[in-house]
Formats: structure tokens, C-alpha cells, sequence
């Protein structure tokens, strides 16, 4: 084979040209990895700052809505790191990418479906957050499908107070699932149409709670993403509304 200079120098070319996009995506990387790091850095002095708004058991909700006043409750979830405010905005997607002080923050926040009303609670009261791996956000929440999790009673309950109530909700469902949103429906046209859905996410669950749930009972459902094609979801039924 006869090696010309012109292919020489298209050899050239086309290393050169490689050597850019290595470098680019190389570049592309760490800038991806610094932000992420940033955010996560942003998240965590956050949640610090907002622990301080909690003495004991009593959480100071006007404080909270200082900071915003999208506010609309607490949520902690035993077993888990989850124990933090949740907000609500007019869509499900602002705190995707804003932190709890609005500020742009991949990370995102904990946020109520836009969908449901915090005062009464629907059939089907949702809360969304990022998995983040850091382990903020809905991060632990990986925790409930341990059975070392499932073998402690006491990490079945969920509380979740509002400015007006305290609320205690057991949990009968736990599963991970394909991007599905079949289980993010808040409200019911009937009775049938309910129990079907109750029945259809009491028998997703991998594991067998002792808890009965009828037409009559509100639930919860906790989502959050498990990897790039599975989601983690929890379901309880409220079983304490003061």
C-alpha cells in the first residue's frame, strides 16, 4: 500500500479532530461533575441551616415561610435521612432544579403534586424528589427496599405535619417500577376506579404489610428515581390526622 502525503496529512487531520472531541467531553466531564458537587455543597449547608428551624418535636412554620412561602409542610420518613420541608409549586417541575430558597439548584427540593391540597389531603397525597447519591433529597429512601428496613415496625410509620396538623401514615406498598406513572393519579372518579388502584399498588409491593386499606382511607405515595430507568415508590395510609 502506497502512503501518499495526502493521506498523511488526512491522518493528521483526523487525529487532531479526535484529540478535540476527547478533550471537549473531557472538559464537558468535569464541568458536569464540578457543578453537580457545587449543588450538592449548596444542598447540604441548606439543610443545616434549616434543622435550626426545628426544636424537639415543634417546627417553626413561619420561619419556614420566610425563607418561602411555598412551604406547606414537614415530611420525615424513620429509617431513612428523609426529614425535611416540603414545598408545592404551581407545576412539578420548578423544584426539579430549585433549591428550597428558589435559587437554581440541580438537586431540586422535596415537593407536593401541584395537583393536591395540603389542608385536606386527597385520595392520593404525592410527594417527588431526586435519589440523589449523596444521599440528600429522597437519596436514603433506597433504604425502604432493605428487609433489614421492612424488619423494623417502627420505620413503617411516616409523619408528615402541616402548619395546621400533625399526621401519621402507615406504610402498606413498596416497590421499584419502570417510568410508569400509573400510581401519580390524585383523585378518583368512583369507588371502583379506587379500590382497583389500591388494589393494583398493594400487590406491586415486594414486601407483605400487615396494614388493610379501603375505600374510605387517604394515602401517600413517595417518589423518587431509582436509576435512569426504574423509579423507588411508597405507599401509606393515613392513620392519625390531628
Amino acid at each position: 500500500m502506497i502512503v501518499t502525503k495526502n493521506n498523511r496529512k488526512l491522518e493528521k487531520i483526523m487525529a487532531f479532530l479526535s484529540l478535540i472531541v476527547f478533550s471537549a467531553g473531557l472538559i464537558y466531564s468535569i464541568y458536569f461533575i464540578a457543578i453537580w458537587q457545587i449543588d450538592s455543597n449548596k444542598t447540604s449547608k441548606q439543610i443545616i441551616a434549616l434543622e435550626k428551624t426545628v426544636e424537639k418535636s415543634k417546627i417553626d412554620f413561619e420561619k419556614l415561610k420566610k425563607i418561602n412561602p411555598d412551604t406547606k409542610g414537614w415530611l420525615q420518613v424513620i429509617g431513612t435521612d428523609i426529614n425535611y420541608p416540603f414545598v408545592q409549586s404551581a407545576d412539578n417541575q420548578f423544584y426539579l432544579s430549585h433549591s428550597f430558597d428558589k435559587t437554581n439548584n440541580q438537586a431540586g427540593w422535596i415537593f407536593m403534586d401541584y395537583r393536591n391540597n395540603a389542608n385536606i389531603f386527597d385520595q392520593n397525597t404525592i410527594i417527588y424528589a431526586h435519589g440523589r447519591v449523596d444521599g440528600t433529597m429522597f437519596g436514603t429512601m433506597k433504604n425502604v427496599l432493605n428487609y433489614k428496613w421492612y424488619s423494623q415496625s417502627a420505620n413503617h410509620i411516616i409523619k408528615l405535619d402541616t402548619e395546621k396538623k400533625e399526621t401519621k401514615w402507615k406504610v402498606f406498598s413498596i416497590y421499584s417500577i419502570t417510568t410508569t406513572d400509573d400510581y401519580i393519579k390524585t383523585t378518583f372518579a368512583n369507588t371502583v376506579e379506587y379500590m382497583t388502584f389500591l388494589d393494583l399498588i398493594t400487590n406491586r409491593s415486594i414486601y407483605k404489610f400487615k396494614v388493610d386499606v379501603g375505600k374510605n382511607d387517604k394515602i401517600l405515595t413517595l417518589s423518587t428515581c431509582y436509576n435512569k430507568t426504574e423509579k423507588i415508590v411508597l405507599h401509606a395510609k393515613l392513620i392519625l390526622n390531628e
